[in-house]
């Protein structure tokens, strides 16, 4: 590998990190106009595993705008990426798959200060694409591997 690619490498690296952090941030900061912007015009979100839907990221973005506003505090920890880009299976080398473990504590409105008392863990699997924009989110699948929450809510755990 030379030099030059290499660099290009690290440079696809880092900008694909930005963009999984730029979508936890757009996710806890209620930012659904951000949220959009972060995927492909046929972008699609499956959240279907944790107790949301799937469709396309305008869809979800107003479902995750309506689900999440019981929420006072959202804060997701996306760890754990491992990246893969598409010129290691062979395509041009713009796409990209991640694949990355989550932690996210949540805390209802009204609850003051309080500890989070909806905490839910999984993996998320992203398939993102070179535009000429800058990489973006062609799909993202959360698959909840677990979830605590206080009995009698009746508040589903989104992310």
């Amino acid at each position: 590998m030379t030099q030059r690619v290499e660099l290009a490498t690290v440079m696809d690296r880092l900008a694909v990190d930005a963009l999984v952090t730029d979508y936890a941030v757009a996710v806890d900061d209620g930012d659904w106009e951000a949220y959009r912007r972060l995927f492909t015009p046929d972008g699609r979100a499956d959240y279907r595993s944790a107790g949301g839907i799937e469709g396309d990221a305008g869809r979800i973005a107003a479902w995750l705008a309506e689900h999440l506003r019981a929420f006072a505090v959202r804060q997701h920890l996306i760890v754990n990426r491992r990246v893969r880009f598409g010129v290691l299976e062979r395509d041009t080398g713009d796409t990209a798959h991640v694949q990355a473990d989550y932690v996210s504590p949540m805390r209802l409105a009204g609850d003051g200060p309080a500890a989070p008392d909806h905490v839910c863990g999984g993996r998320y699997a992203f398939t993102l694409r070179r535009t000429d924009d800058g990489w973006r989110l062609r799909e993202v699948i959360v698959r909840e591997k677990w979830r605590r929450v206080p009995q009698g809510s009746g508040v589903p755990v989104i992310n």
